[in-house]
């Protein structure tokens, strides 16, 4: 890419600038000889973005390698999540959910890394600045698609249902859903309302994947260096985007919905792959929990 920088916007304060350093983490995760996931747009988006020109993108350039919290820890959990959740979206879209929205869709590529099924589409939400950052990336790669991409702009915090099904999607279809790095941001109000506009959504035949953080942190949690990092080096501060209100119980709310849920914590995933963060005191990443639900058909 030429490497035309933008200035400011939405995608690079508060939590669009979270959508930088996932994509930073994806790159330097694509660039190891054991990485978990591959996304070769990542970088792109990190280089075009003025204020990120000194962050790592390789492993290489990171001078305490895995031993530090930010792009070895906590980038080596972005690269596990991402593998996670594109098994999970892939797997659920093979089995019939031919529709897949990505809620919160922020820097996402799936739609032009992954092998889709024939027919599949895929509905991106998200907030304008935020989409527009990204076409124009990926417009200046020449990146094409792997199957059909339908970008929404629009707030999640509000009612969107009337936006997304003027855009093509149908309620009557098995559908698949991803909050990725979501739902953390948004009030409890919010979250229970985008809980209850995916169920009434949602055919039978549906699944859902969602992260979310258990309880109030503790003091000693807070002053994890995955948090003071993040913070003093990137200017993200995780604590304050996150929302302090009780979270709901959205595990619960689905399953009395009628809906099927597990609950796993990163740490299972490591076992699994034999790679990512493994817990350690006062862990930041402790109490992470990915949600994977789905409507049974009668």
């Amino acid at each position: 890419m030429a490497g035309t920088k933008h200035d400011g916007g939405a995608i690079e304060l508060g939590v669009g600038r979270t959508a930088l350093m996932v994509a930073a983490a994806r790159a330097i995760e694509t660039h190891r000889p054991d990485s978990l996931a591959r996304d070769g747009f990542a970088e792109h988006f990190v280089r075009a973005a003025r204020t990120c020109e000194d962050w790592p993108l390789r492993m290489e350039q990171v001078p305490d390698g895995d031993a530090d919290p930010l792009w070895g820890r906590l980038g080596r959990y972005f690269g596990l999540r991402t593998r996670v959740l594109d098994d999970f979206v892939l797997r659920s879209a093979r089995a019939g959910g031919r529709q897949v929205v990505l809620l919160g869709a922020g820097l996402d590529s799936r739609a032009f890394r992954l092998d889709w099924p024939s027919g599949c589409v895929l509905f991106e939400i998200d907030r304008g600045p935020v989409l527009e950052f990204k076409q124009d990336v990926l417009d200046k790669l020449g990146a094409t698609t792997k199957t059909r991409r339908v970008p929404i702009a629009g707030d999640l915090r509000g009612d969107w249902t009337a936006t997304l099904i003027a855009a093509g999607f149908d309620p009557a279809v098995p559908s698949v859903w991803l909050a990725e790095g979501l739902m953390l941001y948004l009030s409890s109000a919010a979250e229970r309302g985008l809980i209850d506009t995916v169920d009434s959504l949602s055919a039978e035949g549906s699944s859902l994947a969602f992260e979310v953080k258990l309880g109030v942190e503790r003091p000693e949690v807070r002053a994890n260096a995955v948090y003071t990092s993040a913070k003093q080096r990137i200017g993200i501060d995780l604590l304050t985007l996150f929302d302090r209100e009780p979270r709901p119980d959205s595990t619960r709310d689905l399953e009395r919905k009628g809906w099927s849920t597990e609950v796993k914590t990163p740490f299972d995933f490591t076992r699994q792959f034999g790679r990512g963060p493994r817990p350690e005191p006062d862990d930041a990443l402790a109490s992470n929990r990915w949600v994977f639900a789905s409507k049974p058909r009668p």
